[in-house]
């Protein structure tokens, strides 16, 4: 048995979302150098703010500024930052309760070390120099041992309020296919394709997983099927993916190789969009070099019937 792979994963979007008049004026105001709250009905201030009364569920908008100077109420040490952290340095992680504020923040607090961090020490927000309405105007919280600062009182009304962001989501990981797809891979950079059959319910499962889905018993019994399978179900693609060197439109579509009792998914090429159907027959087009089918197109054999393939939509 070959030995199981594993590599190194990254999953990278931009969110783009819209905001509220409650978190455009939050984040607009530290664009200001300015830390707003919300007041609830019972008369607590909440920071950040929410738009929601969380025990009430009642709608809030009664915004209030609270000082820069804060508490900490617990905090945790972090000896080696991570990429996109606050700061590049070690740090500790501090929920801080703002004065004038019944909830606390949480934002990265710059100490020499975690010797040098109590709960219940003071401490006042350092902001960014450059601040673009992102809770990254806090660039951090630093220790401070002067009078509480007062807050200005302003309630939310700025000139050009934020009203959108984009987050940067990224997720960085270590992916093992495990041992059954690991023999899947491997197959596929022979150009063949194999599944694993499940002991008790006899069906043939591609990829396989190492389990049955059905059953839940372990799977170890590999077979090879395809090349050749069926369409099942398809789709029109219109849009054309950032980074995909794909024309549109195209079509990818669920096919079921011979000998299996799973469709998988691919591309269809070799034949105008409007022509594929259900129970088309197919084959794979590989590239040199590749590890899987670059992607499938007809053989040119009369369509298969849909007795032969319906239980496998």
């Amino acid at each position: 048995m070959p030995e199981v792979l594993k590599a190194p994963l990254v999953v990278e979007f931009p969110f783009t979302r819209s905001l509220g008049p409650v978190q455009s004026a939050f984040l607009t105001g530290l664009r200001e150098r300015v830390v707003l709250g919300v007041k609830t009905a019972d008369g607590r201030t909440l920071v950040p703010p929410v738009e929601y009364d969380p025990v009430t569920a009642e709608e809030i908008r009664d915004l209030v500024e609270v000082a820069p100077t804060g508490t900490v109420t617990t905090w945790a040490w972090n000896p080696e930052p991570r990429r996109g952290q606050p700061l590049a340095t070690a740090f500790a992680w501090a929920l801080v309760r703002l004065d004038g504020a019944d909830t606390a923040l949480l934002h990265a607090l710059d100490a020499p070390g975690p010797d040098a961090v109590h709960t219940g020490m003071r401490v006042r927000i350092r902001w960014a120099g450059e601040r673009t309405g992102a809770i990254t105007d806090i660039a951090c919280f630093e220790p401070y041992d002067g009078v509480p600062d007062r807050p200005g009182g302003r309630t939310g009304e700025f000139e050009d309020p934020i009203t959108g962001i984009v987050a940067h989501a990224r997720l960085d990981y270590t992916y093992s296919p495990g041992r059954a797809q690991t023999a899947y891979i491997h197959a596929l950079s022979q150009q063949r394709s194999v599944g694993e059959r499940c002991p008790s319910c006899r069906k043939v499962y591609i990829p396989p997983r190492g389990a049955c889905p059905t059953c839940g018993v372990a799977t170890s019994e590999q077979v090879e099927v395809g090349p050749r399978g069926t369409v099942t179900t398809f789709c029109i693609v219109n849009i054309k993916a950032k980074n995909l060197d794909i024309e549109v439109p195209y079509v990818y579509a669920h096919i079921a190789l011979d000998g299996a009792d799973l469709a998988l998914h691919a591309r269809i090429g070799g034949i105008p969009y409007d022509e594929v159907r259900m129970g088309l027959r197919v084959e794979p087009v590989w590239t040199p070099g590749a590890r899987y089918p670059d992607h499938y197109r007809p053989t040119g054999e009369p369509d298969a019937d849909y007795d032969t393939y319906k239980e496998l939509l």
